[in-house]
């Protein structure tokens, strides 16, 4: 350690001592003057390298994300997922296919029905008129055939046309029988040329009524027929009074739901106009639209996971059905040209049908038109 001295008799400067320590003129050291800033950067230093913990926390965050990158990576090779997609379902219009009168309405909005219950029924008062005229042409019409054990116009008329036929061959074949006879008479001078021509008139008139008598089987017959088809008519139009009938009952198309109501007791209704609809909520699936980079490996019977945003948390499972034929745009109603005009390429959308694997769940009901979302493994 180096210390001051006295030169001259005044003290000297304080001189730095080798371990950092002050020493005074009177020869004490002052230790509270001591400089410290090395030391302490070095205890710092010493600190840091003691403590991993930071480093440790950075390189377990950096092991998280290049797993999570990884895993990542190998999940896109193997699965296809998008939330372009929609449960779909059959939803049915119902609409009379006759005009009239409501006189009954028999569910409520919202109601399951049964395919086959009556929802509506019309008043029925002018079509059971009209089918009772149609019977009675169809009663008029067989008069006119006839039927088993009943002979009628048109047969009687055919029957008389032949009977007339008989008569006039039989007459046909004395007035021949006569003329030979007269002729053989006149060879030899009995009779005279006058009877002799007499005959020959008589012949050919017989001829003449026998051709008559055929043509009027041919007549008859030929009414028969048009009184059998009058008959088809008749019971054709019988028919179809009979299903106009029918139609004033409008039964459920399909099992579903019955919704947006549209009918009321004494309303007037047309034919084709919208009275309400039946959605077949027991048969839905979902169209998922995916890009058509993403199919390339998406083929029918693939798995599907889906989960569906009205019930967070459950997840359903589903099947790959079909992929459509042509991508969403080809189908919209005016389609792209893309031959006209500047040319900017969109990627396109393939509408790829799924089926969803089990029955309905009463807690957890699948309605058309809900958004999910799915997860679609392709190996």
């Amino acid at each position: 350690m180096k210390t001051s001295t006295i030169e001259n008799g005044m003290p000297a400067a304080p001189a730095r001592a080798d371990a950092g320590t002050i020493v005074t003129g009177d020869g004490r050291a002052d230790l509270t003057s001591v400089d410290m800033s090395d030391d302490s950067q070095t205890s710092v230093a010493a600190a840091r390298r003691r403590n991993p913990l930071p480093f440790a926390i950075v390189a377990v965050v950096l092991v998280a994300l290049a797993g999570l990158g990884i895993r990542q990576s190998l999940f896109g090779r193997t699965h296809v997922s998008t939330d372009n997609a929609q449960i779909q379902g059959d939803v049915i219009p119902v609409m009379p296919r006759v005009g009239g009168f409501v006189a009954e309405v028999r569910f409520r909005e919202n109601q399951r029905v049964r395919a086959g219950d009556t929802l509506v029924v019309l008043d029925d008062r002018d079509l059971r008129a009209k089918l009772a005229q149609s019977e009675a042409d169809v009663a008029a019409a067989r008069a006119a055939v006839g039927t088993a054990g009943h002979t009628g116009q048109a047969e009687a008329q055919l029957a008389a046309a032949r009977a007339a036929v008989s008569q006039a061959e039989a007459a046909a074949w004395k007035a021949h029988g006569d003329l030979e006879r007269y002729r053989g008479l006149a060879a030899r001078g009995v009779v005279s040329r006058q009877q002799l021509d007499a005959a020959e008139a008589a012949a050919r008139g017989s001829d003449a009524e026998l051709q008559a008598s055929q043509d009027q089987v041919r007549g008859a017959a030929a009414a028969l027929t048009l009184a059998s088809a009058r008959v088809g008519a008749a019971l054709a139009a019988r028919d179809q009074a009979a299903l106009q009938l029918s139609y004033t009952r409008l039964v459920a198309p399909a099992s579903g739901v019955v919704s947006r109501k549209d009918v009321e007791v004494g309303q007037l209704v047309q034919v084709g106009q919208p009275l309400m609809s039946v959605v077949r909520i027991d048969d839905v699936w979902i169209v998922a639209n995916l890009k058509e980079t993403e199919v390339q490996n998406v083929t029918a019977g693939d798995r599907v996971e889906i989960r569906v945003d009205s019930y967070p948390g459950r997840t359903f499972a589903g099947t790959v059905e079909s992929l459509s034929p042509a991508s969403g745009a080809r189908f919209s109603l005016l389609p792209p040209d893309n031959a006209t005009g500047n040319f900017t390429k969109v990627v396109q959308r393939i509408p790829v049908r799924i089926r969803i694997d089990g029955r309905q769940d009463p807690r957890h009901t699948l309605r058309p038109g809900m958004s999910v979302n799915v997860v679609i493994r392709t190996a």
